[in-house]
């Protein structure tokens, strides 16, 4: 402040008359730079107030308050586009989505009551994850594991062609090549079939999604809306969130969700990133209903109305896997991401395996990942060789050695990309969705999780992961110990910038 003061005396203080003119006085192009650095240092204060009342993380709070007030003229345009953590905008979006669905009582008679899981061993913790999504598990669905990307499009593509009523699609990343113009096609067909389609991307995610695509969807009469959390006034500069769901649902009765978008990267077929491994999910019963009311909540953010979509449970042909549905995300009261990947660790008593593309962990997850090795857990952790973004690559070396050192395996695929978001606890419990192990997904993006209560589910997804280990090298501590000395400075140093990953 005693800064700011004098850059004010400065620049407004009075000078000796001579000859009826000032002298020694300041230039008016000078007055006017002095003015502006007192205004940023101004805002730079008044901005670390903000950042000590809302940062959720003690660190993020101090390394904000540091910056804003020694170095505000590129700290404070910083803050304000990604140091914000709470989509508030959304908050109120969601309560007035709540009132409007469930006083008019659509959930509530939609049967969904009838196939509420109420005979679970070790019911307790699951009650914390089930308070988290704010639904119960759900029976009387069946479920199929979808694994890369021509079984998944294809299982996709099938869905919509079979629908009657809607189709709700949501990706983060939608692009305007060979299958981003298969998926337009297909969704501008069912729309002069007289379906209702829905069509719902993040405006960050898709920037690079021509106007001409977007429109040749509206002229055939598909609804077609961007979210984009830059929306409201008080909402222009959060340039920091996004909507990373991937959710396709058909009728209310089928539904897919996991780890893939819309280009031809994900079918393998761009050199840069060679083979891609990715997860995929098919919900067919009451689980969809959830998922559904996801997409009805970022539907309603982008256009205030809510679609007259289907809302009775219905059990499916085959199959009585319980569901729970998990939307997480910034205008969620608790960092639900967060808390369910260390609910996760903490329950397991005999193994948890998690696949990550992206690994830079909170301290939470670390302590709750060495735990869990130190009392036996058998954890591994499948990520990547090189991921597409040089950044977390060093940040993760930093999180690598002391995990290694407490017993934590941890595995480099080796055969392509890995982009698959899952993990499996015990026999149990296993999830399948879009979060990654990372500050972004923790606390920055709009992310949907289903967890399934399955023991012969769940021994698919164990293959699954057995096949991604032998197709990956276990790293040592020797390797981490062994880096050269540069490298190990450069894997510090990015991880400096682990909440903003």
């Amino acid at each position: 402040m005693l800064k700011i003061k004098s850059l004010l005396q400065q620049a407004f203080a009075r000078q000796p008359l001579v000859d009826g003119r000032r002298v020694g006085g300041l230039s008016k192009r000078r007055r006017f730079l002095l003015l502006l650095l007192a205004l940023f240092h101004l805002s730079g204060a008044l901005s670390s107030l903000d950042a000590l009342m809302s940062s959720r993380t003690a660190q993020g709070s101090i390394a904000w308050i540091i910056s804003l007030n020694t170095f505000p003229y590129a700290a404070v345009p910083a803050y304000w586009i990604f140091g914000r953590s709470r989509f508030q905008g959304y908050v109120i979006s969601r309560q007035e989505t709540e009132h409007e669905l469930f006083n008019k009582h659509q959930l509530k008679a939609s049967g969904v009551e009838d196939f509420v899981l109420h005979s679970i061993r070790d019911r307790g913790s699951l009650q914390a994850v089930e308070r988290l999504a704010k639904m119960p598990f759900l029976r009387g669905n069946s479920a199929q594991l979808l694994i890369d990307g021509e079984q998944t499009f294809a299982s996709i593509f099938d869905g919509i062609r079979q629908a009657q009523q809607y189709v709700l699609v949501q990706f983060y990343i939608v692009r305007d090549d060979q299958l981003g113009r298969q998926l337009q096609q297909l969704l501008i067909e069912k729309a002069r079939q007289g379906v209702q389609v829905y069509f719902l991307y993040d405006e960050i995610g898709s920037y690079r999604l021509p106007q001409s695509y977007l429109r040749a969807m509206t002229d055939a009469g598909v609804a077609v809306r961007p979210f984009h959390s830059t929306k409201g006034a008080g909402n222009r500069f959060q340039l920091n969130f996004r909507n990373h769901r991937k959710i396709v649902i058909a009728d209310g009765k089928q539904g897919w969700l996991g780890g893939f978008n819309v280009g031809d990267e994900y079918l393998g077929q761009v050199a840069r990133y060679g083979q891609w491994r990715d997860t995929h999910l098919k919900l067919t019963g009451p689980g969809v209903l959830a998922l559904q009311l996801s997409f009805v909540e970022d539907w309603y953010w982008t256009a205030e109305t809510i679609p007259a979509l289907y809302w009775q449970a219905e059990a499916a042909a085959q199959g009585d896997i319980p569901v729970l549905i998990l939307p997480s995300g910034p205008a969620d009261r608790f960092e639900t991401a967060s808390l369910l990947i260390q609910h996760a660790l903490h329950s397991a008593r005999e193994r948890i395996w998690i696949a990550s593309p992206y690994f830079v962990p909170d301290e939470g997850t670390l302590a709750a990942l060495k735990l869990a090795a130190l009392r036996g857990v058998d954890v591994r952790i499948l990520i990547p060789e090189r991921t597409d973004n040089l950044l977390v690559t060093q940040a993760a070396y930093a999180f690598i050695g002391p995990l290694l050192d407490a017993g934590v395996k941890i595995y480099r695929y080796q055969q392509g990309f890995l982009h698959a978001k899952s993990f499996l606890v015990d026999q149990q419990l296993s999830a399948i969705g879009t979060v990654n192990l990372d500050n972004r997904s923790f606390r920055l993006n709009f992310e949907i999780t289903a967890l399934l209560l399955d023991e012969a589910f769940n021994a698919e997804v164990a293959t699954m992961f057995v096949a991604d280990f032998q197709r990956s090298r276990q790293m040592s501590l020797t390797e981490i110990i062994e880096r050269p000395w540069w490298l190990r400075a450069v894997s510090r140093a990015a991880h400096l910038m682990a909440p903003v990953l």
